[in-house]
């Protein structure tokens, strides 16, 4: 059974908007992956320890047959292809990806929980979902709409690069 997953991807060192591409590129050639559609890229500061380089943000539709967790690792595991590391909470990073969305699951284990916890308070999150799926509900909170009003006052700018457009691994 093929189910419907909103990816987050974020990145702030070593060529962000080359990073956040790279990822888009490589979640498409996943086997049990399929990319649906992909926002525009989003520049934002960043949140938490802020002596740091901006964020470049992007969210991707996704359809797999892979259940949640085997999801995350998949992420996990493109991160440390991309040279993430984790020196301590909210440090830059070459890559950062989320499971926001999993159909309308609502989750929670070690290391996981779906709806992302924090995804209703951030706006370069909220933003990019919002340009691919504007009807979209975050379960147990309410439509990605009314989250994305209440964060209004945190500053997004939409990137005129679109890393996917064209790209044939779309469907």
């Amino acid at each position: 059974m093929e189910h419907t997953v909103f990816v987050g991807l974020g990145s702030n060192l070593a060529d962000p908007q080359a990073q956040v591409s790279r990822a888009m590129h490589e979640l498409a050639k996943l086997p049990q992956v399929r990319v649906v559609q992909c926002s525009s890229m989003y520049r934002s500061a960043p949140v938490g320890y802020l002596e740091q380089p901006d964020f470049i943000n992007a969210v991707v539709q996704l359809k797999t047959t892979l259940a949640p967790r085997d999801m995350l690792d998949v992420l996990l595991q493109l991160e440390q292809e991309c040279g993430r590391t984790r020196e301590f909470i909210n440090a830059p990073r070459t890559l950062d990806l989320d499971v926001l969305l999993y159909d309308d699951l609502q989750h929670h284990e070690h290391g996981l929980t779906i709806p992302h916890p924090q995804m209703h308070l951030r706006a370069f999150v909220l933003q990019p979902l919002l340009e691919i799926a504007p009807n979209c509900v975050i379960p147990g909170m309410g439509t990605v709409a009314d989250a994305a009003r209440q964060c209004e006052t945190q500053q997004v700018e939409r990137l005129p690069y679109a890393p996917m457009r064209g790209f044939k691994g779309l469907q």
